[in-house]
């Protein structure tokens, strides 16, 4: 029986944490005064507006700050300031056991998938895939995909709609979802982070790849075999990705189409789920139904 974190109730408190990246207080600021607004009490990490070259501290003080977060058992939930790059040096360092007992909703994305995957290949415990620090502001406090997060976190069903593609692969699966990063998850193949997607509807999003890239990270997950047993590919945003000056040759959808063209599961693009602006939440280790029809899909808690 999976352990899922308690869901949140107002007067929760929730950690906000930089295990990763650098990000200013200021940008931590406003999502202090959007949670609190939302009935929740913050209290912020060491790491927040704490800066170590391109890190929010050395590995030890990131480290301490989130395994301190990891281990209160006042805090409900622990949300990231940002993800970049960070997670996967301090990783195999943070001992699990008091959260394990008495687990809490872990919140980001990006270089969080790091943490997303270990927590679910070691523990099978739920994570939340959401926005970070930084999307909120006063322009967005009341954005659909921000309340998402708050709707999550209260344990409130999630329901998306979202366009077809003419790359999409009709059909319907009910499964548990799991993934994140495409480059994360390539990265941790072969680790003790390394998710199970046998069963499962699998997940990518990612930022900033050329197209070879991606095509790359794909047949490592397929070579691996984290492609032939899925029950659906769910593909969120790939934003701000580049060509190489001799062209690749293949679109992105062409690129991810081609490497599961000999499975029969749905596929389905288009999810506002990624780096960027829009970026909806997903409970990572519960169970979705993935419905692709030829005029649009649908994706939704059961």
């Amino acid at each position: 029986m999976k352990k899922i974190p308690p869901f949140l109730k107002p007067g929760a408190t929730i950690g906000i944490t930089c295990p990763s990246g650098y990000v200013s207080a200021e940008r931590v600021q406003y999502a202090t005064i959007v949670l609190e607004k939302w009935g929740f009490k913050t209290r912020l990490g060491k790491t927040v507006g704490n800066e170590f070259h391109y890190f929010s501290g050395d590995d030890a003080t990131r480290l301490a700050d989130l395994q301190e977060m990891l281990d209160d058992p006042s805090l409900d939930a622990i949300l990231m300031g940002r993800g970049g790059y960070g997670l996967s040096r301090i990783i195999d360092q943070i001992d699990f056991t008091q959260f394990v007992q008495y687990p809490k909703w872990i919140c980001g994305f990006s270089d969080i998938t790091v943490l997303h995957s270990h927590i679910q290949a070691q523990f099978g415990i739920p994570t939340m895939h959401s926005v970070m620090c930084g999307a909120f502001k006063p322009e967005t406090e009341e954005k659909d995909y921000i309340l998402s997060l708050r709707k999550a976190l209260l344990g409130e069903a999630l329901s998306y709609h979202f366009p077809s593609s003419e790359y999409n692969r009709v059909g319907q699966a009910t499964a548990t979802i799991v993934g994140g990063n495409l480059a994360m998850l390539a990265h941790l193949t072969g680790s003790n982070a390394q998710i199970d997607t046998d069963d499962k509807i699998l997940f990518i999003e990612d930022i900033g790849e050329h197209l070879y890239h991606i095509d790359r990270m794909l047949l490592n997950l397929k070579r691996s075999g984290q492609l032939s047993k899925l029950k659906g590919l769910l593909v969120g945003s790939f934003t701000d990705i580049e060509d190489t000056d001799r062209p690749f040759g293949q679109t992105l959808e062409q690129i991810i189409s081609d490497k599961v063209k000999e499975y029969n599961f749905p596929l389905a693009f288009n999810f506002a789920c990624g780096h960027d602006e829009v970026n909806h939440t997903l409970v990572l280790g519960m169970p979705y139904i993935l419905v692709v029809e030829p005029e649009g899909t649908r994706l939704a808690t059961i």
